[in-house]
C-alpha cells in the first residue's frame, strides 16, 4: 500500500449516534459541494479520494509571501504591493494569527444547529484604519496570459474566500465583503533559468457573499446522517472512474460465466453400451457460479 494513501482510514470518521461535535474543514465542505457521495465515503467510511501530488513550488511561494508580509505586520506598515494597487491597508496583527494560518487548526467555529466545528486555515488577513478585516488568499501559477478569476473551475477559489469571511464573522470580527487574491504568475519569457523564478504579482479584488455557507453546512450534516451513501454526482471524475471499473469487471465476469457454460453444454460423454456400441449422452446442465476476485 502506498504510504501516501490509506483507503481504510479509521480516524476522523463521523458517528451518527455520537453527541460529540464533529470537525469539518473548509476543504471537506468543498468536497461536499463537488460530490456528496465522495464526501460521504470520506467522512463516514474512511475512504477518501486518492491525493494528488503536492504542489511544492506553490507551497514555497505561499510560505515566502507569509514571511514577507509578516515583516510589515510586525512594524504595522503597508506593504509596497498594497501601495502599488492603491490599498490603504496593513497586515492584521493578532495573537491567533499563526494558529489561524496553520493547517489542521485554522480559524474555528462551533456551529450549534449542525453540531459541527467548522475550520479553515487562512493565508492572510489585512485591516483598514476602521478595524475592518479583509480576507486574503495567495495563489500562484505560470501561464502566458494575464491571471484572473474568470474560469469555471475557480469557483472553488471564491467559495474558499467566502467561507473564510463567514468563519471570521462568526468569531466576532467585522469583515468586508471584499477580499483579495495575491496572484503570482511565474514568468516564462526570461532568457534563462539561472536558478531563479521571477513572478508578476497582481492583487485581484473579489466581492464575496457567504449566504450559501450555513445552508451548505446543514445539507452536509444531513448527508452525514444518511444510512447509505447518496447518488454520485454525474460530473464527478472519481465516481465515473469507479463506475467504469465496476462495469468493466462485471462485463469480464459475465463473459467468463458464459464461456464456461458453453463449454459444459457442448461437451459430450461417451458411455459403454452392453451391445458394444458407444452412445452419446447429453450432458447435464451445470450451474456455474463465478466469484469476482
Amino acid at each position: 500500500m502506498s504510504k501516501y494513501y490509506n483507503p481504510g482510514r479509521s480516524r476522523n470518521i463521523f458517528d451518527a449516534e455520537s453527541d460529540e461535535p464533529f470537525k469539518l474543514s473548509r476543504s471537506k465542505i468543498e468536497l461536499f459541494l463537488n460530490c456528496p457521495r465522495c464526501f460521504y465515503l470520506d467522512r463516514r467510511s474512511g475512504i477518501g479520494r486518492p491525493p494528488g501530488f503536492p504542489f511544492n513550488l506553490n507551497s514555497a511561494v505561499d510560505l515566502l509571501l507569509k514571511k514577507e508580509f509578516d515583516i510589515h505586520r510586525a512594524s504595522s506598515k503597508t506593504h509596497p504591493l498594497m501601495k502599488a494597487f492603491g490599498l490603504d491597508l496593513i497586515p492584521f496583527s493578532h495573537p491567533m494569527m499563526d494558529e489561524w494560518r496553520e493547517n489542521f487548526k485554522g480559524v474555528q467555529y462551533f456551529y450549534e444547529p449542525a453540531n459541527l466545528i467548522l475550520t479553515g486555515a487562512v493565508d492572510d488577513i489585512w485591516v483598514d484604519k476602521k478595524g475592518v478585516l479583509y480576507i486574503v488568499d495567495y495563489k500562484s501559477t505560470s501561464k502566458d496570459e494575464e491571471v484572473n478569476l474568470d474560469a469555471d473551475w475557480q469557483i472553488g477559489y471564491k467559495n474558499q474566500m467566502e467561507f473564510y469571511q463567514w468563519l471570521m464573522r462568526r468569531n466576532g470580527f467585522e469583515v468586508s465583503n471584499i477580499g483579495y487574491f495575491v496572484y503570482c504568475n511565474g514568468r516564462r519569457d526570461a532568457k534563462a533559468f539561472d536558478a531563479k523564478l521571477e513572478f508578476n504579482i497582481k492583487i485581484i479584488p473579489y466581492e464575496g457573499s457567504d449566504g450559501w455557507v450555513e445552508k451548505t453546512i446543514l445539507a452536509a450534516k444531513e448527508c452525514l446522517m444518511l444510512e447509505q451513501e447518496p447518488m454520485a454526482d454525474p460530473e464527478c471524475d472519481y465516481c465515473n472512474y469507479r463506475r467504469a471499473v465496476i462495469d468493466k469487471e462485471n462485463d469480464s465476469v459475465n463473459k467468463r460465466v458464459v464461456g464456461r457454460s458453453l463449454i459444459h453444454k457442448n461437451k459430450t460423454r461417451v458411455k459403454a453400451d452392453p451391445s458394444g456400441a458407444a452412445k452419446k449422452i447429453k450432458p447435464k446442465k451445470v450451474k456455474i457460479q463465478s466469484q469476482l476476485i
